[in-house]
């Protein structure tokens, strides 16, 4: 065997160390294939397993052994025993590095010795799981890690609060059903870009984890409701018992989403403050009065480039009055001023406003804006060939917090109007103005007076 000076720096593993892991405990070494470049020579390399082409499968393997006993092993030079320097550091500092690797790494220590691997299993690790990448057998490496992970407490995993899984298209329905079986606790669950989840799967979620608060379901397309029920028709009213906790609710790009599906979910998750529902284009006016109808603590609400959604919807959002502070409509090419001014009667407390593409927005739209939402920092009106010079100036006489303004593709809009932004908003620190038609002057003009302000634009002569 080598000599004993040779295993602790190698290991630096003591006797009390020993006892922690049995050699025959199991754990998901590498999510990636061991033919792939990042996986040589038993170490894992850099590479994200993102980029790994073929089959991904996650590897279960038994701790590194604790001397090594292969007698063509020679004593390390010098020169490598000053590479070995990060084996002197203490457990907690190796901890708080680990703490800012993805999953997939974090596997890839677990088999450079065994001290390492006892680090990277440490439970302040694993409150959070995070996979990305197409060639994941993502429904495979969740099993093993939660195996892994419910070693100590059958069947139940406590420490786990996140699971980040984006674009991963081999998720389905069984992978989702593992998390919300073995994780109780769970709390916060994205799964962005992954069409293969169903309502069966967000179901399951939900009902097994009481304390889930952040769901992200973007992209999923299949997901048509959320509910506790299995029958999307069966809604329950608010003073219903049992209610879901999510709090934060992203279904962008669910183009199957209907009102009848916003409805069952609006009652069921009636603690609802964050939700996106980006280009689900099949929403009405009708969906957003059974929104206002349950979720009435809604503080941020995007329904870009839902067509439908007209000058109707913006009365039942104003509802919200001041408990709303970030509303998106852009591209709703139905709003016109009468909804603009429903917003900024009730909404006095409104902070970013996203009308981008609204082309029914004029001048007398952003003067009601401007002397009502006076506490505006973020207004992107770009692509609104109605407003002009003379909107830009209510806004600069009233909206003096103004941090972040673009009027992209604004043809009505001169370098006068930029002036009097400039010279009355010193807080500016975003401006847009690309495909406007405005002088050089103008834009050295807000330089000038807003010396932290990026200007975006289309004049090859200002630079």
């Amino acid at each position: 065997h080598p000599p004993t000076a040779y295993r602790n720096r190698v290991f630096c593993l003591p006797d009390s160390d020993l006892s922690m892991r049995t050699l025959s405990t199991p754990s998901p070494a590498l999510i990636f294939p061991p033919n792939s470049p990042g996986f040589q020579n038993g170490r894992g390399s850099s590479t994200s397993s993102s980029s790994v082409t073929g089959e991904t499968v996650a590897m279960v393997h038994s701790p590194p052994p604790t001397r090594l006993t292969h007698p063509l092993i020679r004593l390390a030079s010098k020169h490598q025993k000053e590479q070995a320097n990060i084996d002197r550091l203490p457990d907690h500092s190796m901890i708080q590095i680990f703490s800012f690797l993805p999953t997939n790494q974090l596997c890839r220590c677990a088999r450079v010795c065994r001290r390492w691997y006892n680090l990277a299993w440490d439970p302040r690790l694993w409150r959070t799981i995070r996979l990305t990448g197409e060639t994941i057998n993502v429904d495979r490496a969740l099993k093993v890690l939660t195996r892994r992970l419910c070693q100590d407490t059958p069947n139940v995993c406590l420490m786990l609060e996140t699971v980040i899984v984006s674009g991963c298209r081999r998720l389905t329905d069984r992978g989702l059903y593992t998390i919300a079986q073995c994780c109780p606790e769970l709390r916060r669950l994205e799964v962005p870009g992954c069409y293969n989840i169903s309502n069966e799967a967000v179901f399951d979620v939900v009902s097994l984890c009481p304390n889930l608060e952040h769901l992200d379901v973007s992209g999923c397309s299949k997901v048509t409701c959320i509910s506790l029920t299995r029958e999307a028709s069966i809604k329950l009213s608010p003073l219903h018992g049992k209610q879901i906790s999510i709090r934060y609710l992203d279904m962008t790009d669910c183009f199957v989403l209907e009102d009848e599906g916003l409805h069952t979910i609006a009652a069921h998750c009636t603690q609802l403050t964050h939700l996106y529902l980006r280009r689900c284009v099949r929403i009405t006016d009708e969906g957003l009065r059974y929104l206002m109808i349950y979720c009435t603590s809604i503080k941020e609400l995007s329904v870009s480039d839902c067509r439908f959604v007209s000058d109707f919807g913006m009365r039942e959002i104003a509802k919200l009055e001041s408990r709303l502070r970030y509303l998106s409509i852009a591209h709703c090419g139905r709003i016109t001023d009468v909804g603009i001014r429903y917003i900024a009667k009730y909404c006095s407390k409104l902070r970013y406003l996203n009308a981008r593409g609204c082309e029914g927005i004029t001048d007398h739209g952003v003067e009601y804006l401007a002397k009502n939402c006076t506490k505006l920092k973020s207004l992107d009106i770009g692509k609104c060939p109605l407003v002009s010079d003379t909107g830009l100036e209510f806004l600069a006489l009233n909206c003096f917090n103004l941090k972040r303004l673009s009027l992209k593709s604004c043809e009505s809009i001169t370098g006068q109007g930029l002036q009097i932004v400039a010279a009355n908003c010193f807080d500016l620190q975003m401006l847009n103005v690309q495909d406007c038609d405005v002088s050089v002057d103008a834009l050295r003009f807000v330089k000038r007076h807003c010396k932290r302000c990026i200007i975006e634009h289309t004049n090859p002569a200002f630079f």
